[in-house]
This record gives structure tokens, sequence and C-alpha cells, in this order.
């Protein structure tokens, strides 16, 4: 069996049985997934450490540019 291709891919709506719950689990499953690594980018980042810089650089010396 080949892998379908758009012209060849029928529509969900005449899936039936094992194959529409395949295409749930994995739509759930990439849900659960999503929902687990936001919860823990949320809890894990810790933003009380932030250094607040309020200097602006002026002038940059020019034996410290890059040239190409």
């Amino acid at each position: 069996m080949s892998e379908p291709t758009l012209n060849d891919i029928s529509d969900y709506d005449t899936l039936t049985g094992q194959k529409k719950r395949i295409v749930w689990a994995v739509i759930i499953a990439g849900l659960l997934i999503g929902a687990i690594y936001y919860v823990a980018a949320k809890t894990y980042t810790d933003k009380g450490d932030a250094l607040n810089v309020s200097d602006t650089i002026k002038v940059v010396p020019e034996t410290k540019c890059v040239s190409l």
C-alpha cells in the first residue's frame, strides 16, 4: 500500500470504525502533549532572576566592529 496523496485521500466523513478512532486518538494525543508542554513551560520557567538593565549603548568603538 502506497502513501496517500491529496488527490487520493478520501473524505474524513467516510471513515468508519477503527480508522476513525485512530484519527481521533492522534488528535487527542497531540492536544494532550501540547497541553503538557504548555503547563511545563509555564511552571518551570523562572523570570524572578531577570536583571533590569537601563544603560543604553551610545557609541560602538570601531575596534569592536566586525567588517565584512
